[in-house]
């Protein structure tokens, strides 16, 4: 039986706050390609994929357009975290260095390009603390569908069962549900979601939070487990 824990992450608006950056890439890539659209319009469609994201905006416009408007846009935004660097969001450096100390193994699950995914993580100085990445492109199906998580968890070898999902969005929520796994959900505006547990902030988390939340039968060893390799 394993013994492993895992806990993971969703990074956009869970880890970091990259809205601004996001709204910034999008509105100068489309205007690049003489296309607007409103800020209601990218926060109505914000943490989902890049393809969803343009069908919805641009409908039967050619693929090939499509792609070179999401690649203008996620070249603009990683140059941004690069320029301007990038926080991780309250209680998120504690939690991921604490998680980490403890034995956890965890991993990033995200509907973003595997090339932002690593730029955040560097930006943060916190790749090392992370055994695995599930980033767009391993993934069919975006959230609520729970590929990524069920993709995660396979990456780090633990069952779905010993799996905790943090995420800010009732999408990343539900497809936590879906693959068997607890949740954490973090509602900086207030707004319900349907998670295990429901903080406004990582940092008004109770001390054995992550713990609680899996049977005692699945805890750890209080020894320094030595993580495995990034996989790639």
């Amino acid at each position: 039986m394993c013994d492993s824990r895992a806990v993971l992450w969703d990074m956009d608006g869970t880890l970091i706050d990259s809205e601004e950056y996001h709204w910034i890439s999008w509105r100068d890539a489309l205007f690049v390609e003489g296309i607007t659209i409103t800020h209601d319009q990218f926060l109505a469609t914000f943490g989902q994929r890049n393809d969803s994201i343009l069908t919805r905006w641009l409908g039967t416009a050619s693929q090939s357009l499509k792609e070179k408007i999401g690649n203008t846009k996620e070249e603009i935004y990683r140059n941004l975290v690069r320029e301007r660097g990038i926080e991780p969001l309250p209680g998120v450096a504690k939690w991921v260095r604490q998680l980490h100390e403890e034995g956890w193994l965890q991993a990033i699950a995200s509907a973003a390009p595997r090339k932002n995914v690593e730029v955040v993580l560097d930006a943060l100085s916190a790749a090392h603390r992370f055994q695995a990445i599930v980033s767009a492109e391993d993934v069919r199906r975006g959230k609520p569908d729970p590929e990524v998580y069920l993709k995660a968890a396979e990456r780090v070898r633990v069952p779905p069962a010993q799996c905790i999902v943090v995420e800010d969005a009732a999408a990343g929520v539900e497809g936590a549900r879906a693959a068997g796994m607890k949740s954490i959900g973090v509602s900086r505006d207030g707004h319900h979601l349907p998670a295990d547990l429901v903080v406004q902030s990582l940092d008004l988390l109770q001390p054995d939070a992550f713990a609680a939340l899996l049977p005692r039968g699945h805890e750890i060893e209080n020894t320094l487990v030595v993580p495995r390799t990034l996989v790639l």
